[in-house]
């Protein structure tokens, strides 16, 4: 018999025991929602980065409250950026000054697009660039032209009235 209890004794895994509590589920996705990157939750948890990537993978509810809520902030990023891409009209509150009182108006207010929002959601979902690539090996097809030659067909495009793309 003394064998037998030997044998089902659950043999502990070693290390020191997890910090991990299932409350930090709904903290977790709160921290997401606020813009939390993964350090910063694993400074508000007080572990190491890499025991919140092994919480990811052992914990499936705490792993999925991350990418939730982190999915949650980028969706709201991505509209507040469309909307200042585009231009959007706000009710506001505006104090008016009449017959020494102050009186405040709810009034609408035009906010026009802003061309770098319109640019960083154009880089981002459509690959726009700010930087143009050309090699010189496109342009001369692979010859080596001196600066004569090159002076040579500007002044051929000026006389045919071509624009000079550079």
């Amino acid at each position: 018999m003394i064998m037998v209890a030997e044998k089902t004794k659950k043999k502990h895994p070693g290390g020191r025991p997890t910090k991990y509590k299932p409350e930090y589920i709904a903290q977790v996705y709160k921290l997401c929602l606020l813009g939390a990157t993964n350090e910063q939750i694993a400074d508000f948890f007080e572990v190491n980065p890499d025991t919140l990537y092994e919480w990811k993978k052992v914990h499936k509810k705490f792993s999925e409250s991350i990418k939730r809520g982190k999915m949650w902030a980028d969706a709201q990023v991505a509209e507040a950026l469309y909307k200042k891409a585009t231009g959007f009209t706000k009710k506001v509150s505006k104090l008016f000054h009449y017959k020494g009182q102050v009186i405040e108006h709810e009034v609408e207010k035009y906010f026009p697009p802003d061309t770098a929002a319109a640019f960083i959601w154009l880089k981002n979902r459509q690959g726009w660039t700010d930087k143009q690539q050309v090699s010189v090996n496109e342009r001369t097809n692979g010859d080596i032209i001196t600066i004569e030659e090159i002076k040579e067909r500007i002044a051929a495009l000026d006389e045919a009235g071509d624009a000079l793309v550079v």
